[in-house]
């Protein structure tokens, strides 16, 4: 299935886009796309139940804001250098094992919404990432198996970084991760049973109509289910939690001088196989 939230920001209703590319209101069915939906088997056998039937009610996608696809998420977990192409052109060694740093949920925004360059910004960068959305507690997970049994879905990520903040301000990634808007998610949430190898989807990204990003989920150091499964023996991964898995090479910061950071005016695209697009404009703060 592939689950939405459409309307205006903090008001957004629960939707699903069928087989035909038709927008269907789940609203009747369930309260949100959110954690509490993607834990419950049942919930979810009803909506499959309802789109078996054809009686979910059509929605007019017409000037229609989409949202991020799940609501009231916990926390964004990130997975740093973990592209052998993205290591390779920023210098950095391979890493033994993932990088792990935090967004907060507050940076989530829709697909298509605005994006802020920062005040003071002079290094706003691109990187299109693979988001795993979590389905079930998990926690100290052993295997492969294990871990991927505790995903609900996956959806694009931008992970977007301001690199001066990120690299030389000191301290940790968080100053150059968090700021307002950098982690526009969706269009959709698709579930697990649409994808069934993650690691064979291709990622692109464009800045101003020009491929900037071409890489591959085949080319990740740490894959998906690894990357699920180190991650929860560090911290409990809830339902509704979100894991960006990294970027391939392609990023301004890894390109010669002058480097092409984004400013205010410019437009990226980017888009998933079979997870759907984004496009967003960029203005100052």
């Amino acid at each position: 299935m592939k689950l939405l939230r459409v309307g205006p920001a903090g008001a957004e209703r629960p939707a699903l886009l069928d087989q035909d590319g038709t927008l269907r209101d789940l609203s009747a069915l369930v309260d949100d796309v959110d954690g509490s939906l993607l834990a419950d088997a049942s919930a979810l056998d009803r909506i499959r139940a309802a789109v078996g039937a054809g009686v979910l009610p059509a929605l007019d996608a017409t000037g229609l804001r989409i949202g991020p696809p799940v609501g009231r998420i916990g926390k964004v977990v990130c997975i740093g250098l973990n592209y052998h192409g993205h290591a390779a052109e920023t210098g950095a060694a391979t890493p033994a094992e993932p990088v792990v740093f935090l967004k907060s949920a507050d940076t989530v925004v829709g697909p298509d919404d605005t994006v802020l360059v920062p005040r003071r910004s002079t290094k706003t960068d691109w990187e299109v990432e693979l988001a795993i959305v979590i389905g079930r507690t998990a926690r100290y997970l052993e295997t492969d198996e294990e871990a991927l049994a505790h995903v609900a879905g996956y959806a694009v990520a931008h992970d977007v970084s301001e690199r001066e903040f990120q690299i030389e301000r000191g301290g940790t990634w968080d100053k150059g991760k968090n700021c307002e808007t950098f982690n526009p998610l969706g269009p959709w949430l698709v579930t697990v049973d649409e994808v069934p190898d993650p690691q064979a989807l291709s990622l692109k990204l464009w800045v101003n109509g020009e491929l900037k990003q071409d890489g591959h989920t085949s080319d990740q150091i740490f894959g998906v289910a690894e990357v699920v499964r180190y991650v929860s023996q560090f911290m409990t991964l809830y339902p509704g939690d979100i894991i960006n898995t990294g970027t391939p090479a392609g990023v301004a910061m890894g390109q010669t001088e002058p480097k092409p950071y984004l400013r205010a005016g410019d437009v990226v695209e980017l888009e998933i196989e079979g997870l759907g697009r984004q496009r967003q404009e960029l203005k100052d703060a």
